[in-house]
């Protein structure tokens, strides 16, 4: 008999205690007459294809312990389309290879009926950002993103541009003041919205755990690459707004759903990835039957941080036109990590992904950012059935943010912010222009999905530092 010892199961990847244990078990009961080389290489199929052997009674024992899946779990196998769906690429030129890929794999998902993606697209998790895909009564935690219901929030100020230079000092302190980014906690006076009183807060044991920390967390933004900002907007004639086509004082925000949103994506991405068993290049887009009690939950609880997240925003909004005294003439906002129910050209009913796209329906109006010193551009959706009424929801990274960093120093991003005449309070280095697509080019591979009614220039601008 040919016995394996713990060194041997660590050395192809079993390296769990008590899965080295429950292996040894099992192979001395049940497989007594095979060769050591025969269990080294049927345990390295199982490590490396657990959903294929999950099903038998014996080695599906060992398989679990690769899927996590507790004893009893409902789940299911499901194979690969071999003739994947619909994809429409938008300014492909622009889109790295990694990204295409990635957006291959969900177009081969069972669930999937069509796919686009957007001209800012680069490779994510799950979905890659710039990612739209519309899938058949399922909803894929990933493909929504970990900042559920991150979006752009534009108030148009009832002042002219002169006011950013005449009141710079009071601007900068107000943003000082009135916002909060990064992780911890949030802003140190007390914030009241409606949204904190809803009774979808009731309705899971996770999401009353959690409603004390969107109290504590409200009117605040997350790291990264969210900000808030002043700049002057330009309006063109005809905008959608209605509003004289001049230049106009604007505020721009870029929050999500903080703490609420990541704790909700995490954990019904688990539940997703143990019920629903893929191939493991696709794993992370894993879904859930909205027909299921784990679907409708998360529909329910994603719904709420969507709404949470805009609680955010008209706060920060609130907050800073009060304290200068301002006005706003109009308000456009968007989600761009969300899934809507939505229906195709055909009539056919599907939920929408877009993980990092902005809703550009027919009519339908959306902000695309591009970076701390270039253009945001106010747009009009064209309602482009195929790319699934969907556009950019910015310029897309260039670089990783690790890459950002080892090429750019803080002086040269000074520089940078000089020259383009914009003040930064926070940020950092992984944020500068550089590490970004050019969004000139960007809204020029899309001119087919949306029409421009303004373009914001920012001048002022607060973000975290990192």
């Amino acid at each position: 008999m040919s016995i394996l010892k713990a060194k041997d199961l660590s050395k192809i990847g079993y390296t769990n205690d008590q899965a080295r244990s429950l292996v040894i078990n099992i192979i001395s009961k049940h497989f007594k007459h095979h060769s050591k080389e025969e269990l080294v290489e049927l345990l390295t199929n199982i490590k490396a294809s657990p959903e294929t052997y999950i099903k038998d009674e014996i080695t599906g024992k060992i398989a679990r312990t690769f899927m996590d899946v507790e004893e009893g779990s409902n789940f299911k196998v499901f194979s690969l389309l071999s003739q994947p769906g619909p994809l429409k690429i938008v300014g492909g030129k622009e889109i790295e290879g990694s990204a295409k890929k990635q957006m291959e794999g969900a177009m081969s998902l069972p669930v999937t009926i069509q796919g686009a993606l957007m001209p800012d697209a680069h490779t994510g998790y799950g979905l890659p950002i710039g990612g739209v895909l519309a899938t058949d009564n399922a909803v894929i935690p990933f493909g929504v993103g970990v900042d559920i219901g991150c979006r752009m929030a534009l108030s148009i100020l009832d002042e002219a541009t002169p006011f950013l230079r005449r009141y710079s000092h009071q601007i900068k302190e107000a943003l000082r003041e009135y916002t909060h980014f990064g992780m911890e906690g949030g802003l140190d006076f007390h914030q009241e919205h409606e949204v904190l009183d809803s009774a979808v807060f009731q309705s899971t044991e996770l999401l009353k755990r959690m409603q004390g920390k969107a109290s504590r967390q409200l009117g605040s933004s997350g790291s990264g690459n969210h900000f808030v900002e002043f700049g002057e907007i330009e309006l063109y004639e005809d905008n959608s707004l209605g509003l004289a086509p001049k230049k106009y004082l604007a505020l721009l925000s870029h929050s999500g759903s903080r703490g609420l949103g990541a704790n909700i994506a995490q954990y019904y991405t688990k539940i997703a990835i143990d019920t629903c068993k893929l191939p493991p290049e696709v794993q992370q887009l894993a879904w859930l039957d909205l027909d299921s009690e784990a679907g409708q939950e998360y529909w329910l609880s994603m719904n709420l941080a969507g709404d949470y997240a805009k609680a955010c925003h008209d706060r920060i909004h609130a907050n800073l036109l009060k304290a200068l005294g301002l006005q706003a003439l109009a308000t456009v906002e968007n989600h761009h990590n969300f899934a809507w129910k939505d229906r195709l050209a055909d009539g056919r009913e599907v939920v929408i992904h877009r993980k990092g796209a902005t809703p550009a329906h027919k009519g339908e109006m959306g902000i695309i950012p591009g970076s701390m010193t270039t253009a945001a551009y106010l747009v009009n959706g064209r309602g482009m059935d195929q790319a699934l009424y969907s556009a950019s929801h910015g310029a897309g990274r260039a670089m990783s943010r690790k890459r950002a960093k080892e090429n750019m120093t803080v002086s040269a991003l000074k520089k940078m912010l000089s020259d383009a005449g914009v003040s930064l309070i926070g940020g950092s280095v992984e944020e500068n222009p550089l590490a970004y697509k050019d969004i000139e080019r960007v809204m020029d591979a899309q001119r087919e999905l949306v029409d421009i009614q303004g373009r914001f220039l920012p001048r002022i601008v607060r973000m975290n530092r990192e």
